[in-house]
């Protein structure tokens, strides 16, 4: 039943803004907390908690004939607390949110920012921010990225779904194109399925208006496989 989903996901988000954030000491930026995004993932993020796109074998695979390699298990929480700080220093100031999920690392990023209404192509004002993050995701190989493109419920589905997956491709074609290995990233286009906010407001259709860049280690062990 759609309509309960958005009403409990709209909920969750307000609860989010108001009590689960949290403001990095170094930085002074806010961010979802690591409690909060966890206690809704099963009701608006159970995506981002998943495996990466494609799964690890194939995603690995490329990883291994690109001539990458992975982080030791002992190593991955300080390798991603390093990315993660690098990642908000780059984009203090921007619209861009870091949220940090177990080991694993989301920017969300508002389609308003980046895109033009029913455009798919980068906005040249954002291409700084995308250097930005390009020059970090580029740093630090030892990685997957997974980009995913969302729209709000405007439009048809058929449309909707096309316009998620063209913007996923953009920025992830950016990123290549700017020192990150093509063969640490994937994409998948969610259309309006995975909404964050209501689709009743001017306000929730914006937020679910987004693409994210999930930043997952590589793990020695994914090599063995």
């Amino acid at each position: 039943m759609p309509a309960p989903k958005l009403l409990i996901g709209a909920a969750m988000v307000a609860l989010i803004t108001v009590s689960g954030c949290v403001t990095d000491p170094e930085t002074g930026q806010r961010s979802i907390s690591k409690t909060a995004l966890g206690g809704i993932g099963g009701a608006l993020g159970g995506y981002l908690l998943g495996d990466i796109v494609g799964g690890r074998n194939d995603r690995t695979a490329k990883i291994v004939g690109a001539g990458l390699g992975g982080i030791a298990g002992a190593g991955i929480g300080a390798y991603m607390d390093k990315q993660e700080r690098e990642l908000r220093a780059r984009t203090a100031g921007t619209d861009v949110q870091v949220i940090r999920q177990g080991d694993d690392l989301i920017l969300n990023i508002p389609s308003g920012i980046n895109f033009a209404y029913n455009s798919a192509d980068v906005q040249p004002q954002f291409r700084s921010t995308l250097d930005r993050v390009a020059d970090v995701l580029g740093q630090y190989r030892e990685t997957y990225i997974d980009v995913y493109g969302h729209t709000d419920s405007t439009g048809s589905d058929d449309y909707n779904q096309g316009l998620s997956e063209r913007r996923a491709i953009s920025v992830a074609d950016y990123l290549s194109g700017h020192g990150v290995q093509s063969a640490r990233i994937a994409t998948r286009g969610y259309g309006e399925t995975q909404p964050i906010a209501s689709n009743d407001t001017e306000q929730g259709r914006a937020a679910n208006r987004r693409v994210e860049i999930k930043i997952v280690p590589i793990s020695q062990n994914d090599l063995r496989r």
